[in-house]
């Protein structure tokens, strides 16, 4: 029995000498248990009232904390409990290595709930939903990466100082500082993926390639970035599928963000029509459609002859949207209602497939212009 014990706990020690060492050990740590549940609600319960009128960080950090807190209160008991309770040196080394474990566990715990707290009060005042949202996907893009690796460090490093605990594996540890040549080599191959990712990620919330809701073609897949882990990016594609790209794939190889500096974008459609097609009309009909379209975004609307064939020049038209989905719509859009107002206003400008007679009386037909268009629209979406 320790010394230091006063006189009362003495006493009420010498009341259950009856009992067996074991029953009053349980005893002890039951009486412990709950003495510290009920500290626990009633300085919970103050704690509440006390930040009700401070700021979200500090109300978030309390409601969060309420679970660590509570083990944390009863952790201490039941080490309080195991100082008085009458065990032997062996059994009292084991319940506070075990204790020391949990402690560490718990530390662990509360130090990513802060972080959590942190990083979701902090991107609260960004919106992912608004319409220029470019700030927004920097600072959230910043924050999740770097919240996600702030973790698995502090989850390695508690895991890490729990096995430190342990006689045997702090010796191994100590083995393998002693011969870190070789172990820190097969040790790096090992985790190189893992730790080129993790380094990758960094970087990318660094200089930020991408960002969250970005708009991105990899390997020839168009898609946005839908999360962005430590160790992996996340692409939803255009037709809802999921594409699982590696961080460190946009720091070692080329692709097309199309929404790096600003979401809006320019979109091409190709047109071919004969040479009696009247340009000026089609240039004016083009901006009076893009006007009333309710996807165009005011900035850029204009009509070129970019080429001449055999029977058909070549006319690009360009519209501009304020997102890479929307100018999609928009170009699908500005085609079939160009093609509907040529097809009732101007028919004979379409394109007409013409004939070569020679002099023995056979015909040479060259390629059509629908042809022609099908492919080069094919090229350009």
């Amino acid at each position: 029995m320790p010394p230091d014990l006063s006189a009362a706990t003495r006493r009420a020690i010498a009341w259950f000498a009856w009992m067996p060492n074991w029953a009053i050990s349980i005893a002890a740590v039951a009486v412990a248990w709950l003495t510290a549940s009920l500290v626990h609600r009633i300085a919970f319960g103050f704690l509440t009232r006390l930040v009700g009128e401070k700021d979200l960080f500090w109300r978030s950090l309390v409601s969060r904390g309420e679970r660590p807190s509570y083990y944390a209160t009863i952790l201490l008991a039941i080490s309080i409990a195991v100082g008085v309770a009458p065990l032997s040196d062996h059994q009292a080394a084991i319940a506070q290595h075990l204790l020391t474990m949990g402690f560490i566990l718990l530390m662990g715990w509360l130090a990513i709930t802060t972080l959590n707290i942190w990083t979701t009060v902090y991107l609260r005042r960004f919106k992912l939903d608004a319409e220029d949202n470019l700030v927004a996907r920097t600072h959230v893009t910043q924050s999740r990466i770097l919240q996600r690796v702030a973790a698995i460090l502090i989850v390695v490093v508690t895991v890490a100082a729990a096995l430190m605990t342990f006689d045997s594996v702090r010796q191994y540890g100590v083995s393998l500082l002693a011969s870190a040549g070789a172990a820190g080599i097969v040790f790096g191959l090992a985790l190189q993926p893992l730790l080129k990712n993790l380094v990758a990620g960094i970087q990318l919330a660094i200089t930020q390639p991408i960002r969250l809701e970005d708009s991105v073609i990899v390997n020839g897949e168009w898609g946005n970035v839908e999360e962005i882990t430590a160790t992996y990016v996340v692409l939803k594609l255009w037709d809802w599928r999921r594409m699982i790209v590696p961080l460190a794939y946009f720091m070692d190889n080329p692709f097309q963000n199309w929404t790096r500096n600003d979401s809006a974008l320019i979109g091409t459609v190709m047109f071919y029509a004969d040479y009696t097609a009247p340009i000026d009309l089609m240039r004016a009909k083009l901006e009076e459609l893009a006007k009333a379209s309710p996807l165009w975004d005011g900035r850029v609307v204009n009509m070129q002859v970019t080429d001449f064939h055999e029977q058909t020049m070549e006319i690009r038209m360009l519209v501009s949207a304020s997102s890479a989905g929307r100018v999609f719509d928009l170009r699908c859009e500005m085609r079939e209602k160009m093609i509907a107002w040529m097809q009732r206003d101007h028919p004979g400008a379409l394109p007409r497939r013409r004939a070569e007679i020679d002099g023995g009386g056979s015909t040479a037909l060259h390629p059509t212009a629908k042809e022609r268009y099908s492919a080069a629209d094919s090229r350009n979406g």
